[in-house]
């Protein structure tokens, strides 16, 4: 039986490279994201929902939207998020930042999932369903000029292995999977910052990664082929996270 997939953030960068993956791969797939346009139409089976996931109205009309075109609901893939709009020290972030980008990263996603796990919860077991959150290497990485996304990202480390405890006996693992320094429009401004620090040795694997390295990681944890796997992060980082002298 085809399984269903909601991915948030799906207009673009890890959000549409994940939906095309998994529709590459037998999944239906529901999208939603803030864009009007996706950046070209995905072949398969899917649907898009125009919706920010910080509005309660547009999450539960997502969800009613995959019910409705697929019946039930098979795994969530949290994408959707946003950097700061502008990068300030510790000590000059604003609330209206903290907010926006807080609401969007963590409280959104937080409830997201909370009713997409009771749609699982409907389902017949033992496997009922698998849900993956894209955090990023700021989970544990301090950037003092944007001190907002890093506690957002910690966040979703803490949602992770919340939801990973409390859904494993019905058969639902709940992972993450941690990005690092990936090509996408977030990262555009910095580009030139990030190319000379990759030059100068940051990652063991000297390259930026490509939306699809993450999607693949994303694939493997909703794919059913791990399901004793639970609470589980994957760094998607080109080796970022090994400590080194």
């Amino acid at each position: 039986m085809k399984k269903n997939a909601l991915v948030t953030g799906a207009a673009g960068g890890i959000g549409f490279a994940t939906v095309k993956k998994l529709l590459a791969n037998g999944f239906a797939v529901a999208g939603m994201g803030r864009n009007n346009n996706l950046p070209e139409l995905p072949e398969g089976d899917f649907v898009y929902y125009r919706g920010d996931v910080r509005s309660e109205a547009d999450r539960r009309g997502f969800l009613q939207a995959a019910k409705n075109a697929f019946g039930r609901i098979d795994v969530l893939v949290n994408v959707a998020g946003v950097a700061p709009r502008v990068r300030r020290d510790l000590l000059e972030m604003t609330e209206e930042s903290y907010d926006e980008v807080m609401e969007i990263n963590l409280k959104g996603m937080l409830f997201l999932t909370q009713l997409a796990a009771k749609e699982m919860l409907k389902n017949p077991g033992p496997q009922r369903g698998a849900i993956v959150n894209v955090s990023s290497l700021s989970a544990y990485t301090s950037s003092v000029n944007r001190g907002e996304y890093c506690i957002s990202k910690a966040g979703v480390s803490m949602v992770t292995a919340l939801f990973a405890d409390r859904l494993a006996e019905y058969g639902i693992p709940v992972n993450e999977v941690r990005p690092g320094i990936i090509e996408t429009d977030m990262t555009r401004n910095v580009k030139d910052k990030y190319d000379a620090l990759i030059r100068g040795g940051l990652l063991p694997d000297k390259r930026w990664g490509k939306p699809e390295d993450v999607a693949d990681a994303v694939f493997a944890l909703c794919s059913g082929a791990l399901p004793y796997v639970t609470g589980q992060s994957i760094d998607v980082d080109g080796g970022f996270h090994i400590r080194r002298l």
